[in-house]
């Protein structure tokens, strides 16, 4: 259902209502009731954070726009009558909150982990208020060169032993005995990256400093050449990045130690949570800036097409309808 724009009842009132007839209500109708009714808002609307998290912002921001003509929509038309740009740059997770979204310079971050205590009480300090919502779930992908026959499978011990600092393996070999006798060549993410911090803390283990030992980039597609340059090398980013480049390079299935044994990264392995390395995004929006009508506008359609095939496509799991809905629903609640 298109969503209507309400401009002659408070949104107290459209609250109460909502809360009255349930959450699924709310879902793909969410009505945009402003504080501010044509209250000169610029139609700007900035997006900064994750590389993981940007192929999604970028597609549903181009889709909202009515750049994507094949999939446009009536919040397509009224964006583009009402002059809104949206623009969505990759800084990596902890780069666009710590230069960007706390210090008030963007309206939206995206995420692939969850916002720290640190971060939390920066935006605070500048009067930032992050709300928090669930746009998908990701595959995280660790790639090997297309040569590297000899890896069919890595355990979390392995990788930990692989990608740690000190004490870590240095060669194929230091791993299997029967693996080569050759350096491993690392390309990964920037210690800005949140798919960096995710992995640092989910697979290498907080009790080890992160290998310096390796070249690390913000841009996945650097990762991707690089690993797809040199035999002897490995990456890890986002499953997206993967999918695009799945002639290049190849992904490692990963025994997480559950008992499921060797998982590969796919869609559906990380629908039903078998794949290890599954993790959460997000995008955390400025509180205040939800008052300006293509923040919210924007926000709202984000939310909608999260629980959609668009975010499939890109590489990535939706969110289920109940999620969708708490989002929503949560949107209106939050919103000033």
């Amino acid at each position: 259902m298109a969503r209507k724009t309400v401009r002659d009842v408070s949104r107290r009132d459209f609250l109460l209502g909502a809360g009255a007839v349930g959450t699924a209500a709310v879902s793909g109708c969410v009505e945009n009731v402003r504080s501010n009714p044509g209250g000169g808002d610029d139609g700007q609307v900035i997006v900064k954070g994750s590389s993981t998290v940007y192929l999604i912002s970028d597609r549903i921001a181009q889709q909202f726009m009515g750049v994507d003509d094949e999939n446009a929509t009536a919040d397509s038309t009224v964006a583009t009558e009402n002059n809104v740009n949206v623009t969505v740059d990759s800084t990596g997770t902890g780069g666009g909150f710590k230069n960007h979204f706390c210090p008030g310079a963007s309206d939206i971050n995206g995420a692939s982990r969850p916002i720290t205590d640190e971060e939390l009480a920066s935006c605070r300090d500048n009067d930032v208020e992050p709300v928090e919502f669930q746009v998908g779930r990701d595959a995280l992908t660790v790639i090997v060169n297309n040569d590297a026959d000899w890896v069919d499978c890595l355990t979390y011990e392995e990788l930990s032993l692989i990608w740690r600092d000190e004490g870590g393996a240095k060669q194929w070999s230091d791993i299997r005995d029967e693996w080569p006798d050759e350096p491993i060549k690392l390309f990964g993410p920037a210690s800005t990256s949140g798919t960096y911090d995710w992995f640092h803390g989910n697979v290498i283990g907080e009790e080890y400093d992160h290998t310096t030992d390796h070249e690390p980039n913000e841009k996945d597609n650097i990762i991707i050449r690089g690993v797809a340059g040199d035999q002897y090398a490995m990456g890890y980013l986002g499953f997206a990045y993967y999918t695009e480049n799945s002639d290049r390079v190849k992904a490692v299935p990963v025994d997480g130690g559950s008992g499921g044994g060797c998982v590969p990264p796919t869609i559906e392995n990380a629908t039903d949570g078998s794949y290890p390395m599954t993790r959460p995004l997000f995008i955390y929006v400025n509180r205040q800036s939800l008052t300006r009508d293509p923040v919210f506008d924007f926000t709202s359609f984000y939310l909608e097409q999260a629980g959609t095939d668009l975010v499939s496509e890109v590489g990535y799991v939706p969110i289920d309808e109940e999620t969708r809905d708490d989002n929503l629903a949560k949107l209106l609640l939050e919103t000033p």
